[in-house]
């Protein structure tokens, strides 16, 4: 008897024998035993494998096939996230559609995948791409325009020139394009689609306890760094227009005890008023305020980088003293976070004292620490005290006056106690062919119109050209030009959704991949939700992950399952 493994010969009879019996297969229900889902990371279909999937799959195979050995009714399936920019890139380089160059690749991954006999129940296989998957991105849209989880609005996102479309927060890495690494992202001002997630942003925050234990406590923190709650007041400073209202600006900030102390107020580049207001009345920054808005975001904020502002020539009365104090622009301010105005106290705030220095502006000192060992005119006081320099409130710790003097403020009308979040709402616009047309149609007014659900999918076009410059939807007129109900022209919109949309609801497409009068089934979500086991890499914890659990809240507030994660 020879005893020589040969896998060619082995493992090729034993995987035939496997798929001809339907051993992976599995059922949504089977009598007597407890339903278990392993789920690995939504593969992107490149062409090849290569040792990063053999870790992925084999970790959640074992545990499958673990699982099964003891009795579970395991699912365990599989399926291509195979929307997105490469495909589009490879349709540029290789003059080739990217459908084809998707299939191919999907058809590659697949038999190599299989060649490494994993237990995955083919039968269930899915493909973003195709038109039975994306007919319920479109679907999804709609429902969620219809439950005010929809807006479109015109503000500055980050572009990627190299790519031509815009790009999510969480996908710039170090002012770079998460897909390059070596492409400059820059800001620019569109008109683009927004998905609600600040909707539920405490609840995001609220179910980590129910996730407690189940996932990594690396992961918990950075989903709760990157929401970033705060509480806070907001403060009215008023900016004097001649022959006209005051224009109220208000400051988000959590240091109302050092109310007193504001000897500037900072704009954000990208805020409205610079544009509408400021810019028209002193065009002579206009450079500068522009210099601003194209630094990557991250390092504006970063502690070592150079404070660089500007003076509108404009100033605005601070609501506690009626004083009137200097309106600047600088770059450490940003429209992401708070209402994209900040009050400046430079006694008591490093990035403040920095700029303050810098530009020779006003330090006054309104907290005094208790020993004395914090008075130093060289730097910023921050840590706690005794209030100077503060009207009725000297004498008093600072803690005690944060909360009186936002008291006062809601009493005189010119502030509020807050709450303020460092997630901002989702960004699913993109400029490119390859992803799901948004079911819009504009008429010839600008009004917009949502799609018939009867008429999905929005099927994307195939006379389309691939330059390599601007949107290649803008390219077909068949598709862009259509007839509305009323027999008026209309134009369809031409951006594609983000194709985080398309990982957001994946693992539930798995329970039903055939369906046709529904995106799944209700009563087999329920009974296999929540995922048991899920196997995939860190780097998506505020991206996939995160965009997953909002979609699944909202779809369980439309009905379509009972579980909150």
């Amino acid at each position: 008897m020879i005893k020589e493994y040969k896998p060619n010969e082995i493992e090729a009879k034993w995987q035939k024998e496997w798929e001809n019996k339907n051993i992976y297969r599995t059922e949504n229900e089977l009598e007597g035993k407890e339903n278990y889902y392993v789920l690995e990371m939504f593969s992107y279909p490149s062409g090849k494998l290569h040792v990063g999937h053999l870790r992925n799959y084999t970790i959640g195979d074992a545990i499958a096939r673990y699982k099964k050995m003891n009795g579970y009714n395991v699912l365990h399936p599989f399926g291509w996230d195979s929307f997105g920019l490469p495909a589009e890139n490879a349709a540029i380089d290789n003059n080739v559609h990217p459908g084809e160059w998707t299939k191919k690749n999907i058809e590659n991954m697949k038999r190599q995948l299989k060649l490494m006999g994993i237990s995955h129940d083919w039968s269930r296989e899915i493909a973003t791409y195709t038109e039975e998957y994306y007919k319920w991105n479109q679907w999804f849209f709609i429902k969620m325009y219809e439950k005010g989880l929809k807006k479109k609005k015109k503000s500055y996102v980050n572009w990627c020139p190299e790519c031509n479309t815009v790009l999510a927060n969480e996908q710039v890495e170090s002012g770079k394009c998460w897909r390059h690494g070596k492409t400059d992202v820059i800001q620019k001002e569109l008109s683009q689609w927004y998905l609600k997630i600040t909707d539920y942003a405490d609840e995001l925050l609220k179910g980590h306890q129910e996730l407690r234990g189940h996932w990594p406590e690396q992961v918990l923190t950075m989903q709760k760094n990157w929401i970033g709650k705060s509480f806070g007041t907001e403060v009215d400073f008023k900016l004097p227009i001649e022959n006209g209202d005051d224009i109220t600006i208000p400051a988000f900030t959590t240091r109302s005890d050092t109310l007193y102390g504001v000897t500037y107020v900072v704009l954000a580049p990208e805020h409205s008023l610079v544009k509408e207001i400021i810019l028209k009345e002193n065009p002579s920054i206009k450079d500068a305020v522009e210099a601003m808005i194209n630094e990557d975001k991250i390092f504006r904020t970063a502690e070592d980088k150079e404070k660089e502002g500007v003076f509108t020539g404009k100033y605005v009365i601070n609501p506690i003293n009626n004083e009137l104090v200097p309106l600047w622009i600088a770059n450490y301010v940003l429209m992401d976070y708070g209402t994209g105005a900040v009050m400046a106290v430079p006694a008591h705030d490093e990035r403040d004292f920095a700029f303050a220095k810098k530009y020779n502006l006003p330090v006054r000192t309104v907290i005094k620490s208790l020993d004395d060992t914090q008075n130093d005119d060289t730097k910023a006081m921050t840590g706690e005290g005794i209030l100077v320099n503060s009207s009725e409130f000297d004498g008093e710790k600072n803690t005690e006056a944060k909360i009186k003097i936002a008291e006062k403020l809601e009493s005189i009308g010119l502030g509020k106690k807050t709450t303020n979040y460092r997630l901002h709402d989702w960004l699913i616009s993109r400029q490119r062919y390859w992803g799901t047309p948004i079911p819009i149609i504009y008429d010839e007014d600008g009004n917009m119109h949502l799609e018939k659900i009867e008429n999905l999918p929005v099927k994307l076009p195939s006379d389309i050209q691939f330059s390599g410059n601007g949107n290649p939807l803008e390219t077909s007129d068949a598709f862009k030009n259509v007839i509305l109900p009323n027999g008026k022209k209309g134009r369809r919109e031409t951006d594609t959704m983000d194709t985080f949309f398309d990982s957001s609801w994946y693992y539930l497409r798995y329970l039903n991949p055939n369906m046709t009068e529904a995106p799944f089934d209700t009563q087999n979500a329920n009974s296999w939700m929540p995922v048991d086991q899920y196997i995939g890499g860190i780097e998506h914890a505020v991206m996939h992950l995160l965009y997953a659990r909002f979609f699944h809240k909202a779809l369980r507030d439309m009905g379509l399952h009972n579980t909150n994660e």
